[in-house]
């Protein structure tokens, strides 16, 4: 039976000479395999639909847990701006990776609009950090290992929270705080509006550069702590900013 299936393909691999296999995570069927014979010949009309990034409705002949076959391919957004820059390239394909890995581990269409709104406003030019950064925290509640980030995370007060901590999983309040370093206030505030904010209906985003590096740095070491995904296109992420940092 022919459906349409609207999703974002997520990774992609040679199957013969002439053909390959694509990953797609669908907005309702979590990720599908879909079979699309011939898509690596030069006149394939199959050929520059089916890359990674790809975001369209997939007309295929599907198969529940079985691989589908891809019919044609009517795009949505082909993330033009994306595909020019090599910060957001990299930025997009860790997103891809780790949505993949959030998925996998707890299904709910919620990661999809997530990682579809982000990269729209990630192509619509804006900071592919913080993006990333909002989409990493809202997910840590599909893997359930969310920071407490409402009150502290040792005695469960609403008063004095002094830091953010990884290792003390959230908040920390003057009183329980011991060898943590202390973040910047605004540090604090940020990341529950992270938490609470609806990616679609950013506008703009004014955020000083130390609670950038500080949200940051907090998540990349929560997920080091808690989520145990190791993900290449994370370290690919770090290599470029140590280029950037050098020059």
């Amino acid at each position: 039976m022919i459906e349409k299936i609207e999703g974002i393909v997520i990774n992609e691999r040679d199957f013969s000479e002439t053909s390959k296999i694509i990953n797609v995570l669908t907005k309702d069927r979590g990720i599908i395999g879909i079979m699309c014979k011939g898509a690596k010949t030069l006149k394939s009309p199959f050929r520059s639909v089916t890359g990674k990034l790809t975001y369209g409705v997939f007309n295929v002949y599907y198969k529940k847990d079985k691989l589908s076959t891809l019919i044609s391919v009517d795009i949505i957004n082909n993330f033009k701006n994306i595909k020019k820059d090599i910060e957001k390239i990299s930025y997009v394909s860790f997103l891809l990776e780790l949505s993949e890995q959030v998925t996998k581990q707890s299904y709910n269409n919620d990661i999809y609009n997530l990682l579809i709104d982000g990269l729209v406003k990630i192509d619509e030019n804006f900071d592919p950090l913080i993006i990333t950064n909002i989409i990493e925290l809202k997910y840590l509640d599909y893997l359930g290992v969310m920071p407490v980030i409402d009150r502290c995370s040792i005695c469960g007060s609403v008063n004095s929270i002094a830091t953010l901590s990884s290792t003390k999983g959230g908040y920390v309040c003057n009183r329980c705080l011991t060898t943590e370093k202390i973040v910047n206030e605004k540090t604090i505030k940020l990341i529950r509006m992270f938490y609470y904010v609806d990616i679609s209906k950013i506008t703009k985003m004014n955020i000083n550069p130390l609670s950038k590096l500080e949200i940051n740095s907090f998540l990349d070491e929560y997920y080091e702590q808690y989520t145990g995904l190791y993900l290449k296109s994370k370290s690919f992420i770090n290599d470029l900013k140590k280029i950037s940092i050098k020059e």
